[in-house]
């Protein structure tokens, strides 16, 4: 298992061979997206609705994530509702981040809504605050949820990847290798701040493929004195580009810190920064992202008509695994901070 799951999984092993076959008495099931959009979201909309339908249950969206839960927002959806959406990015469905729900009377609104419109189980596509507000309504209400993690920060325990990811990372590439043709044009320095929050996958994977000098992450703290000294060799050497990816919570700061801090010691060099920022979370979903989001809606959907509850549905190892909620949100994703030790042997 991938070094990364410091948390308990388990495999479902169900096989629906009649599509009238449902172990779980449920038959409507509500589903959001909540938080940061990511590309991919679609496509697991898409896997969802189809898959409940096919199964004889009703699929009921619910616009705006826990926001629209409170405040009724809630539509039964078609087939014809998910058509030609695989391929968009964004999220069909909507999304917000409400504090009003993180509220016991908050909570209460949701809760009477699904009520109302005779939802009896949540499909819940978003990141930790996503199933941090999903384990706490549970704790007041018994209605049974299945994540599915969607996020480009990938930083969920119990999956290999979240929707979302490999689409931000490749986005972030393109604009990256573009970045690096106008310094070698003019012989400069860029400092590029990629997404991520807290989390340092974006920037890790985006600077290995695209050959970054330095990159500097999150999980790892930055001596930026060994920064500049390497800064100070290349120049030595008369090399004419040098990329540093930060990922925006780095400990130091984002791309206009590092920034400062390389003028500072060398005043003539010439330097830009660039903040990719929000490009990172549209466009269209590449393939990885689709096929994931398609299997984790398909896997959520059969996890709830076979009883399993507040459970996470994810990829490791290539395979549907399944991880609590509770599990997930406490869970620390460790990053391969040896593969910073390679970028520096490879830039050399």
């Amino acid at each position: 298992m991938n070094e990364a799951l410091s948390v308990n999984c388990f495999k479902i092993e169900s096989q629906f061979t009649d599509k009238n076959k449902i172990m779980a008495n449920i038959k409507n099931i509500g589903i959001l997206t909540s938080g940061g959009d990511g590309p991919g979201m679609n496509a697991a909309i898409r896997a969802v609705v189809r898959t409940g339908i096919y199964r004889g249950i009703e699929v009921y969206g619910i616009r705006r994530g826990y926001q629209g839960m409170i405040e009724g927002d809630i539509f039964k959806m078609k087939t014809t509702d998910v058509s030609d959406i695989i391929q968009r990015g964004g999220t069909i469905l909507k999304t917000a981040r409400s504090k009003e729900f993180m509220t016991d009377e908050g909570m209460k609104k949701a809760y009477d809504q699904l009520k109302e419109h005779g939802v009896e189980a949540l499909v819940l596509i978003g990141g930790d605050g996503t199933f941090r507000g999903a384990v706490q309504f549970f704790e007041k209400y018994t209605i049974p949820a299945v994540g599915i993690p969607g996020t480009i920060d990938k930083d969920l325990a119990g999956t290999d990847l979240t929707i979302g990811f490999d689409t931000a990372v490749n986005t972030a590439v393109s604009a990256i290798d573009k970045i690096r043709d106008t310094a070698e044009a003019h012989d400069r320095l860029f400092v590029i701040e990629v997404m991520g929050r807290d989390a340092g996958y974006i920037a890790l994977n985006s600077g290995l493929a695209c050959g970054a000098e330095d990159i500097l992450i999150p999980e790892q703290i930055t001596n930026m004195e060994d920064v500049l000294n390497r800064i100070d060799i290349d120049e030595r050497r008369k090399k004419t580009v040098h990329i540093i990816v930060v990922a925006e919570g780095d400990d130091f700061g984002g791309a206009r810190e590092v920034h400062a801090s390389i003028k500072a010691r060398f005043p003539l060099l010439d330097i830009r920064s660039c903040v990719l920022g929000h490009i990172q979370r549209g466009g269209s979903p590449t393939y990885t992202d689709r096929v994931l989001a398609s299997r984790l809606g398909y896997a959520a959907v059969n996890a709830l008509l076979t009883g399993n509850s507040q459970v996470m549905a994810g990829v490791v190892n290539g395979e549907i695994v399944f991880t609590p909620l509770k599990n997930v949100i406490k869970g620390d994703s460790v990053i391969q901070t040896d593969l910073l030790e390679m970028i520096t042997v490879l830039s050399a």
